[in-house]
């Protein structure tokens, strides 16, 4: 299993979709959530990775799910993922009352 944890802007977050798939939920369904709930998550719970953060990020993911993740197509991301800091993945626990994820 690999990390799921990853520092971005100094702080450690974790992937929407890394989120989604601990849940239970698809990717989508948990971005919905998060946005019916926005007010829940300032910009220091949650952000959108830029291309290059996002780079780095699926750089450190020693396999990738798909070569063509960014593509768009079968699994691929259409937009730029989300992540969470520690105080986003508490937030999203609340918000999916799901169980909590300590890092």
């Amino acid at each position: 299993m690999r990390n799921k944890i990853f520092v971005v802007r100094g702080v450690k977050v974790m992937l929407d979709s890394d989120l989604a798939e601990i849940y239970g939920y698809e990717v989508r369904s948990l971005n919905q959530q998060v946005k019916r709930n926005i007010s829940r998550f300032p910009d220091d719970f949650m952000f959108q990775l830029t291309r290059e953060e996002f780079d780095f990020v699926k750089s450190q993911i020693v396999i990738s799910r798909n070569v063509n993740y960014f593509q768009g197509q079968e699994g691929g991301v259409r937009k730029l993922p989300f992540v969470f800091t520690e105080q986003g993945v508490y937030m999203l626990s609340t918000v999916l009352h799901s169980r909590f994820i300590r890092f």
